[in-house]
């Protein structure tokens, strides 16, 4: 018997829907923003039955390719959601209902025109911070010295987060996308941050 497809199509594009409606069950909820083939979101899933796990990306291509994992293992704490990632989480995730957002390697349009583009600005922090549980987390990392240290300026100005230190790198599970600038000798930045009100 084949599971049926963990991509979540919201029936309504204006507003949060419950997390217990999505899932069909109550539990910490894990967001992994940009979540492209799913590798470390099925991971993470397995590894944590309790928790739900919501992955969003735009390409629909990246989603199936997570989906067919997920179904694979049969797994019911995952659903995937197509979309832009800043606007899902500015509308349509509940106020004060998210554990985790895990933030790998977006793109950091490293070119100065395209920067406004980047997801991670002072709107998209505020929204992180709304939709946080009290003592929620954001853990992110990028390739790009230049965008973690923009990053970083945008966090430490917004005062209803503090820093923490991530964890060891022999117990950081890397996404698709780590590993690969790691085979090229590529340096990873991390950064994590608590919300304290």
């Amino acid at each position: 018997m084949t599971t049926p497809t963990c991509i979540y199509r919201p029936a309504n594009y204006l507003e949060p829907t419950p997390w217990e409606v999505i899932f069909g069950r109550a539990a910490p909820v894990e967001i992994d923003v940009g979540t492209g083939k799913g590798t470390y979101l099925v991971r993470e899933a397995q590894r944590n039955p309790d928790r739900n796990y919501l992955g969003i990306d735009r390409l629909l291509v990246r989603l199936r390719k997570a989906d067919a994992k997920v179904r694979r293992l049969g797994l019911t704490n995952v659903r995937l959601v197509r979309l832009e990632a800043g606007y899902f989480v500015r509308y349509l995730v509940p106020t004060g209902s998210v554990a985790v957002y895990h933030i790998y390697c977006p793109d950091p349009w490293p070119k100065r025109r395209h920067q406004r583009r980047r997801l991670i600005n002072e709107e998209f922090v505020e929204a992180l911070h709304r939709t946080l549980k009290p003592g929620g987390e954001v853990r992110f990392s990028t390739d790009d010295l230049d965008y973690y240290g923009a990053v970083v300026r945008v966090f430490g100005c917004y005062r209803g987060f503090c820093e923490l230190s991530p964890p060891p790198h022999s117990e950081v599970a890397q996404t698709d996308f780590e590993a690969l600038f790691a085979s090229k000798g590529q340096s990873i930045y991390r950064k994590h941050w608590r919300k304290f009100d």
